[in-house]
């Protein structure tokens, strides 16, 4: 019976260490969660990790994803104006999603600082980032 209990503390003081281990452990911080519409069906799936630049006051061309893409700001703001919607934008360290097949332009409205944006964008494979809109 004291072999059990010895054994039963041991155990406990295992699993409070691997906790205390746990808690110092590099965490993931979550920015954003939000359930899309439109994403590749098929076996085979091809991400894209990109990077931009928007220097000041510039716009992105008018255009449409045929698959959400994720936006990520690194630096300055980021604002998303979508037909029929309200502009939305996005500080640094904040993210979006643009859904697909909405016509959109991306800008940098502030005059004095780029924005730099981190892009994630998951399509059929070969199939192109944007479709310029007009």
């Amino acid at each position: 019976m004291r072999r059990i209990a010895g054994l039963g503390a041991m155990v406990g003081m295992a699993v409070m260490g691997s906790a205390a281990v746990a808690q110092d452990s590099a965490r993931p911080n979550l920015l954003l969660r939000e359930v899309v519409e439109g994403m590749p069906r098929g076996e085979r799936q091809e991400v894209q990790v990109l990077t931009a630049t928007i220097a000041p006051g510039q716009a992105t061309v008018f255009h449409t994803h045929r698959f959400p893409v994720t936006v990520y700001v690194l630096e300055g703001a980021f604002t998303l104006e979508m037909e029929g919607r309200e502009p939305v934008t996005v500080s640094a360290g904040g993210a979006l999603v643009e859904p697909p097949h909405v016509r959109m332009t991306g800008y940098n409205r502030r005059a004095d600082t780029p924005a730099r944006v981190l892009i994630v964008y998951v399509s059929d494979p070969g199939a192109p980032f944007l479709d310029p809109a007009h």
